[in-house]
């Protein structure tokens, strides 16, 4: 009996998309979009509304223990990643492990296992990247900073940062995906927000930001400068949220918003 074809419509959380997993198996539906409310395009698809269920979500997630250790991280993994439609590559891919066991994962010529372990591959590197390149700054005791990455790393931030700064209270914000990791010790919090704005930095705070720029510029080596090589090592597009490359930061910054927990 073929399965009926659906656009799914969720709240666009890891959970909601779990539920939707179970709504589908349940239904006998195969979806063929996933929609959020916030996005505007219409379906030519019947629309399954799917509220998000903890019960129902925590069951499809106890069940990608079936996929084996590597197939579950693709799983979950790949939910941050920027892939797009990644939603239907995930029921893909889930709807394979399934069937096949944790060996599908060892099948490279199928192009949805391909496809979604390119995708936490590139996931994988930028989140590596970004714990040598992000640069917070000291504003009123709390350390703040703000990256613009493609995918959603902060989740596999998290537990870098908390680990090296767990004294400390910090906030990291994801500009990209409007979200913010909150930490003080003992607590932490990944966060929707809708602008976090930064604060003035002092007198002190400065005064590092012109000394870690002349440390910056006194170890390079001039005649031996290779701008291809160091984009190489330090990608551009991370350079506008890194100290050494903005010295508009010696005097203007906006204000840090409310939220802080």
């Amino acid at each position: 009996m073929a399965w009926t074809q659906v656009c799914c419509q969720y709240d666009g959380s890891y959970a909601g998309f779990l539920t939707c997993v179970f709504e589908n198996y349940v239904n006998q539906e195969e979806p063929v979009e996933f929609r959020t409310p916030d996005d505007p395009c219409c379906s030519l698809y019947p629309l399954r509304t799917v509220v998000s269920d903890r019960a129902r979500a925590e069951r499809v997630y106890r069940s990608l223990d079936k996929l084996g250790r590597e197939g579950k991280a693709l799983a979950v993994r790949g939910f941050l990643t920027c892939l797009p439609d990644r939603e239907l590559w995930l029921w893909r891919l889930l709807r394979l492990g399934y069937a096949r066991g944790p060996a599908f994962t060892r099948d490279l010529t199928d192009p949805t296992v391909d496809t979604v372990r390119k995708a936490v591959l590139r996931l994988n590197s930028e989140a590596h990247k970004y714990t040598g390149f992000v640069r917070f700054s000291e504003l009123d005791g709390v350390l703040a900073g703000e990256i613009e990455p493609k995918n959603r790393v902060l989740p596999l931030l998290r537990p870098h940062f908390c680990g090296r700064y767990p004294q400390e209270r910090f906030v990291l914000h994801d500009r990209t995906h409007g979200e913010a990791l909150f930490h003080q010790p003992g607590k932490w919090a990944i966060l929707p927000v809708e602008d976090v704005r930064l604060g003035r930095p002092g007198a002190e705070e400065l005064q590092y930001r012109r000394m870690w720029r002349q440390f910056y510029d006194t170890i390079a080596i001039r005649e031996r400068e290779n701008p291809r090589c160091r984009m190489t090592h330090m990608p551009k597009r991370y350079w506008a949220m890194m100290t050494e490359f903005r010295e508009d930061w010696d005097t203007e910054l906006p204000e840090l918003g409310a939220g802080y927990p």
